[in-house]
């Protein structure tokens, strides 16, 4: 695995650089291509990152903004990942960018699936991914217990996917491992020392299904990961 890796000082430095270096990146997939799309990692961890990124001075109508994965709840839930999103990253400047997300006004999980799709696909492929990593290696919502993780990281997995991770309240919504390592460049961000362990794990030959984050740090594309403790 060829994966460049970038240790912060401190994570407040590791947040603010890594904003500079996506809103660069950003800026240079919209000069290309007139639009540019991004996809960010919900729960606690990249909050400081996504205010920081609110405030770079892009061309934010014309950027596509997801999530990596999506808890099946009400967007208004404490626990959305959109709802992290549109209070911590779509302000500011960023307040003009498009928003694709995981939630229909249907409850059943099927229609919720098959009307995210439709959006997903519009928005293909990503130019600029940063996804979170857990202790247990699992990215996205990609869990290793989950009973569709093999599924989900097949070659032919459709672009958005549903998961049931053993010991989780509800069901989860994640971009696939072949959307995933089909983006243009993508990011790592993990804070502490149990994660950097976990990442050395990670690192070693294996499966991905026992560490999902495998089927990114062997993508094609630039993979680096951004480290502080």
């Amino acid at each position: 695995m060829s994966v460049a890796r970038q240790d912060y000082p401190d994570r407040d430095t590791l947040m603010r650089g890594l904003a500079e270096l996506v809103a660069d990146q950003l800026r240079a997939a919209h000069a290309t291509n007139g639009r540019a799309t991004l996809a960010v990692p919900g729960g606690t961890t990249p909050g400081p990152f996504l205010d920081a990124l609110s405030e770079a001075d892009l061309d934010w109508a014309e950027i596509d903004v997801m999530a990596t994965d999506e808890r099946h709840v009400l967007e208004s839930d404490a626990r959305s990942n959109a709802r992290l999103i549109r209070e911590r990253l779509l302000r500011n400047r960023a307040a003009d960018a498009n928003f694709v997300h995981f939630h229909a006004a249907a409850s059943d999980l099927e229609v919720v699936l098959r009307s995210a799709r439709r959006h997903v696909a519009e928005v293909l492929p990503i130019d600029v991914l940063v996804l979170g990593m857990g202790d247990d290696m699992h990215t996205a919502s990609l869990f290793p217990d989950a009973p569709e993780i093999g599924d989900a990281l097949a070659p032919d997995a459709p672009d958005l996917v549903a998961l049931h991770p053993p010991g989780q309240p509800e069901a989860r919504l994640s971009l696939s491992g072949p959307v995933l390592r089909a983006a243009l460049v993508i990011h790592i961000l993990i804070t502490g020392p149990e994660k950097r362990a976990a990442l050395e794990h990670a690192l070693a030959d294996g499966p991905a299904t026992e560490a999902p984050i495998r089927i990114v740090l062997d993508a094609p594309c630039p993979v680096t990961v951004h480290h502080a403790d």
